[in-house]
Formats: C-alpha cells, sequence, structure tokens
C-alpha cells in the first residue's frame, strides 16, 4: 500500500494556514497537511520527516520564501515545490522558477481559482518518477507541464531540449501563443514538440512582445494534437485481421466531440444495450454505459409520473467532474464527462453544442 502524501504549507497569516490546510486535506488522495508560520521551522520540519510537497508565501518576515527556497533546494532536491504568492512579481516568479518550484500560483481569489489549484496539487501529489518525462520538473509528461502553466494563467515561454535539438513555447497569461521547433513555428512546431517523448525542460521568463501565431484554444490545442499523435502511433492496430475497423477505430469519431472546452470524456450506447458502445477518454467504458443505461430510462420514467413533460437531457454537478446525458428518438444515448472547473451553465451550452454535433 503506498504511503499518504505529506504536504507542508509556510505562510506567515496563522488564518490562511488554517483555511488551507482543511482545504488540501479533503483531496482525493488526503494527504497528511503540516503547518508552518515560519522559514526556520518549515525548514526543521522537512529535516525531521520526509513531504511530498511544500507549499511557501514568498514575502514573509525575518526568513522569506526565496531564501526557504535556496535551502530547501539545496538539502531537498527531490521535494515538490509550489510558490503560492498574493502579489504577482515577475522578477519573484523568474526567480523561483530557476529554483526549481513545480509552480508559482498567484492565492486564488474565486471558487474557480481555487478549484484550479486543488487540481495542480492533486495532480503533483499523483505523479510519480518515471523512466520517460521532461526532467527539471519532476519527470511529469508534457501534458500536464503545460497544462499547469495554463490552469495558473502564466505568462513565460517554456524550452524543451531533446538530444540536440531544441524547442520553445510561448505562453501569454495561460494562453499558448506560438512555438518554433527545426524551421517549423506556430501549431506544426507545436504538435513538433508535443511528439517528443522526453527531454529536458525548462521555464524562461514571459517574452511580452513575441507576435501571436496559434489562434486556437490552448485546450483544443492539447486535445486534438495529444488525439492526432495518438492515431498517428496506433495506425496498424486501427484494423483487425478481416480488413474491418476495430471497435477503437469507430470510437475515434467522437474525438471530435471531445474538443469542446471543458470535455474530458464522451461516451455513446444505446438503452437497450444491443448495439456495443463507444467512448473516447474512457479506459473502462463498460460500468458508465450500464449506469448511463440504468440512469436515464427511470429519469425517463420519473418526469413522465410526474407530468414534468419529455426528458431532453440531464445534468450533474461533482466533487470529481461533471456530467451530462441526453437521449435521441431511437434511444442512442450520449454521456459526456466535463471538468469541474466549468459552471452549470457552461456544462449545458457546451452540451447543447456537442449534441448538435453528434446528431447530425
Amino acid at each position: 500500500m503506498a504511503s499518504q502524501n505529506k504536504i507542508l504549507m509556510l505562510d506567515d497569516d496563522q488564518a490562511l494556514l488554517d483555511l488551507y490546510q482543511d482545504i488540501l486535506k479533503e483531496l482525493p488522495s488526503k494527504p497528511e497537511v503540516i503547518i508552518s508560520n515560519s522559514g526556520a521551522r518549515a525548514i526543521a520540519l522537512l529535516e525531521s520527516e520526509p513531504f511530498t510537497l511544500l507549499i511557501t508565501d514568498l514575502k514573509m518576515p525575518k526568513m522569506d520564501g526565496l531564501q526557504v527556497l535556496s535551502i530547501v533546494r539545496r538539502k531537498f532536491p527531490e521535494l515538490r515545490i509550489i510558490c503560492l504568492t498574493g502579489v504577482l512579481d515577475e522578477e519573484y516568479r523568474s526567480r523561483a522558477y530557476a529554483m526549481g518550484v513545480e509552480l508559482f500560483w498567484q492565492k486564488p481569489s474565486s471558487t474557480e481559482e481555487m478549484n484550479m489549484f486543488k487540481d495542480c496539487v492533486e495532480s503533483l501529489l499523483g505523479r510519480e518518477a518515471a523512466g520517460l518525462g521532461f526532467r527539471g520538473v519532476q519527470s511529469k509528461s508534457l501534458m500536464d507541464l503545460i497544462q499547469m502553466e495554463c490552469l495558473a494563467q502564466s505568462s513565460a515561454v517554456l524550452r524543451i531540449t531533446q538530444g540536440g535539438v531544441e524547442g520553445k513555447i510561448w505562453i501569454s497569461s495561460g494562453d499558448i501563443v506560438d512555438a518554433a521547433a527545426h524551421n517549423l513555428t506556430g501549431e506544426a512546431a507545436f504538435k513538433e514538440i508535443f511528439s517528443w517523448k522526453g527531454g529536458n525542460f525548462e521555464i524562461l521568463p514571459h517574452e511580452p512582445d513575441r507576435p501571436r501565431t496559434i489562434m486556437t484554444s490552448s485546450q483544443n490545442l492539447l486535445l486534438t494534437t495529444s488525439q492526432e499523435i495518438d492515431e498517428a502511433r496506433g495506425d496498424q492496430a486501427q484494423v483487425q485481421a478481416n480488413g474491418e475497423p476495430t471497435a477503437a477505430a469507430a470510437a475515434s469519431g467522437l474525438a471530435a466531440l471531445a474538443r469542446f472546452e471543458g470535455v474530458e470524456f464522451v461516451l455513446t450506447t444505446t438503452a437497450d444495450g444491443k448495439k456495443a458502445s463507444e467512448s473516447w477518454g474512457l479506459e473502462n467504458a463498460g460500468p458508465v454505459a450500464e449506469w448511463v443505461r440504468e440512469v436515464y430510462p427511470r429519469l425517463r420514467s420519473l418526469g413522465e409520473k410526474l407530468e414534468a413533460g419529455e426528458l431532453n437531457n440531464v445534468k450533474a454537478t461533482g466533487l470529481q467532474r461533471h456530467l451530462a446525458i441526453t437521449g435521441t428518438a431511437e434511444n442512442a444515448l450520449l454521456c459526456v464527462g466535463f471538468r469541474r472547473t466549468l459552471d452549470a451553465d457552461q456544462v449545458q451550452q457546451t452540451m447543447k453544442l456537442i449534441f448538435a454535433k453528434w446528431a447530425s
């Protein structure tokens, strides 16, 4: 059984420490959260027991966050670190990243920002060093690294090197605005860099004058690029011995529905279960399909009993993700999983667009 993750949070504001201790304890991985209101005590705690993650403020009396980082990076090179600050300062940000922090985040000021922050913390806790990955930020995948920068609304230049080859991705306020690799630029360069399986990763200071060549949203760009690479690598596996497309190949048509903002997975099935279910973004679609076939007819029957009119769709919001289900007169059912950072109105509007594309 894996040992429990431990977080050490450092800030001179005791009320904030108490608040975050309660919030972080409720993460899905249920980490142990220890708090400290001084740099000296934080270092003493790190020396006395192992921690998975340090979350630290930067501007503090006596020993500030940068001094703590300098000591911690030297003594505990494997420790993951998030800088959580109340004031955005490019000098502090550049110096923090130069010391190898995982994430530089402005203290959340809304529920949505807090949910994003919690997602990033949970992601850091759940990632183990692997043989492949991008060294420099705890061997995470390039998808993780870019997503964290975008979620944090960062402005920076990501430099990735693989052997003697270098690529750069420019991010401005959380948007991917340009990329360059070899003699490629824009989306072509981004897709080339994204296909690299490993290398070294570095975060450089923002270049505000960089012209924008990528107009696609960051979420859609990551989804489409990932899908294209998966399809390219799996072309040979998509055809059965008799020349017919496999179920995976048939399901790949759902990728177009997954390109909408905030979509995590898409599943189609039928109410009677006679037709094979198809999915995108799910490792084990069977239980989800069975649940959809059970829930949707029950809710339709309940609506009829209450004389509430015909059931058009079902939306459910949760701590992990949001779900939406809709159906057609031909008993075809569509279930979509959404990232939890979307609000109910965003889920409803996006589901309308997805249904229109699916039904067309």
